[in-house]
């Protein structure tokens, strides 16, 4: 029987005749010392929001918010005239407007059994909820990426990438916001949230940054 180091001299020479080389093949792993496998493309997007999160998207949702009342009043005069005062969006005239909206409202309806649990708050005070916010953890759109000035897609590998971060987006929302405990109906919150209007009458589904009981 061929001890392991003759089987191993027996290979390396086959080898050089061949002119082949070793390549390891597994993926190191920390366990083994090495690095761990490369990072998906939603652990990288998750990793560039934290990174941005309290350094640049908080700083510019309080820079652009606007209270509920005064958008408003100012969609009266279209979306453009409401967008070229308040709003956010791409470049490009094709994409829709965005809106850091910020106000306090009652609580009307309430769906938290579902994951993309919602709160639809009466801020104007005709009994009727006008405010939809999107609690999550499940939350539709790209509301946040769009409002960011700097996101661009140009800086991104491509359209999937640009996606995840928009989810990415989203769910660092979700962690900060604490769902209210015990039924909300007929109390009274503070927020600030981000919305997409393609239309002047669209009804406000937006996506919380801040909601807090209001005092």
């Amino acid at each position: 029987m061929i001890g392991s180091r003759s089987a191993a001299a027996v290979l390396a020479t086959l080898c050089a005749l061949a002119a082949c080389k070793i390549e390891d093949t597994t993926t190191p792993t920390a366990e083994d010392g090495g690095s761990s496998a490369p990072a998906t493309d939603a652990d990288r997007m998750a990793a560039l929001v934290e990174e941005s999160w309290q350094a640049q998207v908080l700083p510019a949702v309080e820079e652009h918010a606007v209270d509920v009342a005064t958008l408003r009043q100012i969609l009266a005069d279209g979306l453009g005239a409401a967008g070229d005062a308040h709003g956010l969006r791409p470049d490009g005239e094709a994409n829709s407007w965005n809106f850091v909206i910020s106000g306090t409202g009652t609580a009307i309806e309430a769906d938290f059994e579902s994951r993309a649990a919602t709160m639809s708050l009466d801020t104007d005070g005709d009994g009727a909820g006008d405010v939809e916010l999107m609690l999550g953890p499940v939350i539709r759109g790209t509301a946040i990426r769009d409002a960011m000035p700097f996101y661009a897609f140009s800086d991104f590998r491509d359209q999937i990438e640009f996606a995840k971060l928009g989810r990415a987006l989203n769910d660092r929302a979700a962690q900060d916001i604490a769902r209210p405990e015990n039924d909300p109906i007929g109390k009274s919150y503070t927020f600030t949230a981000v919305m997409t209007l393609k239309a002047a009458d669209d009804d406000w589904t937006a996506v919380p940054i801040t909601l807090e009981p209001a005092p």
